[in-house]
């Protein structure tokens, strides 16, 4: 019979050998290899080294000229650093602080050690700064971080308002300069912070800066500020007034708001809000109706990033068919219905102290309207008042407290869908109580009037609309006869209607938010009865998958996306 063979393995041999390693080198034996930096020397095993440290078993295992000396100095490298990257090679561990850092980072990328280098960037990623990260994007840029580069660069975009005011953004060159400010993913309240931040770099030297400030302003999107921004601030400044290319973007943008006819042929500037989809926003869900038909006063809360509904505190009036909005970070619950009566009370959420409280009334009784955010202003459109559709439009104004009557729309609109695309407030379809709409209005806030675009190519009432990344996107609602699923998306450049991906579900009555670079789909009624699920659209793979379904509501409900404040 032949001899059967076993395999007797001690598993934990390297973690039992390594230290025995480290404590023959402290002792100062064996050691064949002595590296110097400098004034400082430390000595090795050629075969540790080899073993653990690219740079090394290259070249001692390649007949390089320092593989046969038993000094060898090295140049360009931290003494401190070679010291823990040595000490590495034993035992694995290295201490990372905000001291030594870019140290070890340079020492690892020069020793080809990349786990330790990407530990030195993610430490860094964990303690970017508005007042560190442009220096940590350069750093990182020099030796080929490209995650730490993409890190800082997200940071940069996230926190601009904060890095705006830094003295590493006032010391950047023109060129970066540049490059920031005509970013789209900028997160800024609005475009006014962009101007000032370009301003203040071009005032920091002024005399060696000057020349610069047509191209910075160029970046601008300048058709986003209000006119009266444009007059009081811009048109007042005299570097702008002292520079010809300066005055004619000037005029250009002041054209974009007297003249929105023509705006498809000012291409000077992009006029296109801009949008950090690395911002995350908490979707509210808010009122809406149970399956027995009757109104809601719950509130709850979706976080995108963990996927899952909470509990909020509910408002003071119950409310479906309500006008929801957020503004200045504050989330608005508008008119709606109770039950008994159309509403024209207003209230508010504050995240602060977690509690709704009643600012002043509109002027109308309205259900089925619409609600939205503009220039920190809030709009209100149509709707219904208990005897007929409205065409009428309110703007409140959080400082005064005051609901003020602006331009009719062109047509009576309840149940429309309502957003804001490129500054310019959009009404789509909805009805007049006899009629389904197809049409689409669109309101401009200088002119205080309202203009017919392209319709859409399905009649839809109680729709849902939401912009996202320059484009208009109307899902769901209902055409007469039809309870829909489809989904179209109008491109402003183009001025054309064009379907996208359908949702899975028919949804009338369907609440369209955007946040974090996604659409959802929110509740709505199915023909059959009130719905709970929701769905999310991936603009860049154009499909619709269902994420996790709200807790309290069943349809009807109004939602707003309250911004999430980073942390700095």
């Amino acid at each position: 019979m032949a001899d059967e063979i076993e395999v007797f393995q001690k598993n934990d041999l390297p973690n039992v050998a390594f230290p025995v390693f480290e404590e023959i080198r402290r002792q100062g034996k064996l050691c064949d290899v002595t590296l110097k930096v400098g004034d400082r020397k430390f000595r090795a095993h050629r075969i540790i080294l080899a073993s653990t440290i690219p740079y090394f078993h290259a070249m001692f295992t390649h007949d390089m000229v320092e593989s046969k000396q038993d000094e060898i100095s090295m140049q360009g490298i931290d003494p401190n650093a070679l010291e823990a990257l040595v000490n590495f090679a034993y035992n694995g561990r290295v201490e990372i602080d905000q001291n030594n850092v870019q140290c070890l980072l340079i020492a690892a990328s020069f020793l080809h050690l990349q786990a330790v280098k990407d530990a030195c960037c993610e430490f860094l990623k964990k303690r970017l700064h508005p007042l560190n990260c442009l220096g940590v994007r350069s750093f990182a840029d020099q030796y080929m971080c490209t995650g730490l580069v993409e890190a800082a660069n997200k940071y940069i975009q996230k926190h601009f308002k904060d890095v705006g005011k830094s003295e590493e953004y006032l010391n950047l060159s023109q060129t970066d300069v540049v490059d920031i400010l005509g970013r789209d993913e900028l997160n800024v309240n609005s475009e006014e912070q962009v101007y000032e931040a370009a301003l203040k770099w071009v005032k920091k030297d002024i005399y060696g800066r000057q020349e610069y400030l047509p191209e910075l302003m160029a970046k601008v999107r300048l058709p986003l500020l209000t006119p009266q921004f444009l007059s009081d601030r811009v048109a007042s400044e005299e570097l702008v007034k002292s520079d010809h290319k300066c005055r004619d973007l000037l005029d250009v943008a002041r054209d974009y708001h007297l003249m929105p006819e023509r705006r498809h042929l000012l291409q000077t500037f992009k006029a296109r809000p801009r949008c950090c989809t690395d911002i995350p926003g908490m979707i509210y869900a808010v009122g809406g109706l149970t399956s027995s038909g009757d109104s809601l006063s719950a509130v709850e809360c979706y976080d995108p990033l963990l996927g899952r509904w909470m509990v909020a505190e509910a408002m003071s009036t119950m409310r479906s068919r309500v006008g929801v909005t957020v503004l200045n970070g504050l989330l608005y619950a508008i008119g709606g219905y109770d039950g008994q009566d159309r509403l024209s009370t207003v209230e508010v959420f504050e995240q602060d102290t977690k509690r709704w409280k009643k600012v002043a009334s509109m002027n109308c009784k309205r259900s089925a309207l619409g609600a939205t955010a503009l220039n920190k202003r809030l709009y209100v459109l149509g709707g219904y008042d208990g005897v007929t559709s409205l065409r009428s439009v309110e703007v409140y104004d959080p400082e005064t407290n005051v609901w003020t009557l602006l331009s009719n729309m062109l047509k009576h609109r309840s149940a429309a869908g309502i957003t804001v695309l490129d500054g310019e407030i959009y009404a789509c379809g909805g009805h007049d109580g006899l009629s389904i709409f197809d049409s689409v209005e669109c309101y401009n806030t200088s002119t205080n009037t309202w203009r017919y675009l392209p319709p859409m190519t399905s009649k839809r009432c109680r729709l849902g609309v939401a912009s996202l990344n320059g484009k208009l996107y109307a899902a769901g609602g209902y055409d007469g006869s039809v309870f829909l699923k489809s989904v179209e998306c109008y491109d402003p450049v183009s001025k054309s209607w064009s379907a996208v991906k359908d949702m899975n579900v028919k949804r009338s009555r369907v609440a369209l938010v955007s946040t974090y670079g996604k659409i959802y789909a929110i509740g709505g009624y199915d023909g059959a009865g009130n719905l709970s699920s929701v769905e999310m659209y991936d603009p860049e793979k154009d499909t619709w998958t269902f994420v996790k379904p709200m807790a309290v509501h069943e349809g009807g409900v109004g939602v707003g996306v309250v911004p999430v404040e980073p942390e700095v």
